[in-house]
């Protein structure tokens, strides 16, 4: 590898989630760190303020087994893919990256957008809102939830055969949010959904 370390000996680390790809935290290594993190399979990384070696999720449990490591093309920067246990973050988000200082609304990802749905349906669940159809929904319990399932699934299916993209589009995304309702009533996210998929194509 071509590893060109600062003047002290140190080399930005941008770490990222192996499956969803969001940017978890940025460190430091030195060489002593990164030979760990390359012997060990975990994370490894140079504390500049205490000057020594910290092993990530050391005391937290939440560690960073590693999956792949690159270089840019400089070769002085750091990209570690991994698999993340718990959060990211010392304060106890999943990225240290949640100071959003703006969003472009028309620039967001699918994964952006679908991340935000969970996310307001999971709220909703938490915190009951007058008139809130999917308040209702919960109320009604599995039963309803999978009989919405299954009526958009057969709506999807209709309007593919009508062959009216507006259609299907319209239809899609009423299947898709009420997906995501059963995921939030049955306790799975979008990590638990991206390790599925992403053994299947190992």
């Amino acid at each position: 590898m071509n590893i060109k370390y600062d003047d002290k000996g140190l080399i930005p680390v941008i770490v990222q989630d192996y499956l969803s790809g969001k940017v978890l935290m940025m460190a430091y290594m030195n060489k002593e760190s990164l030979e760990l993190t390359l012997s060990t399979g975990y994370a490894n990384y140079y504390s500049r303020s205490r000057q020594s070696l910290w092993k990530k999720g050391e005391t937290s449990g939440n560690v960073q087994r590693v999956m792949e490591i690159s270089t840019d093309c400089d070769g002085d920067c750091l990209l570690l893919k991994v698999d993340q246990t718990g959060n990211a973050c010392h304060t106890g988000a999943e990225s240290c990256f949640f100071n959003s200082i703006k969003i472009f609304e028309e620039n967001r990802s699918i994964g952006q957008i679908l991340d935000s749905l969970y996310k307001v349906i999971e709220d909703r669940r938490k915190n009951r809102k007058e008139g809130s159809y999917t308040n209702y929904l919960f109320d009604k319990g599995i039963d309803k939830i999978l009989k919405k399932v299954g009526e958009e699934t057969s709506e999807v299916i209709i309007g593919a055969k009508n062959n009216s993209t507006e259609e299907l589009k319209y239809e899609i995304c009423d299947l898709i949010y009420h997906l995501n309702v059963l995921m939030v009533y049955q306790d799975i996210n979008y990590e638990d959904i991206a390790k599925e998929l992403g053994n299947r194509f190992r």
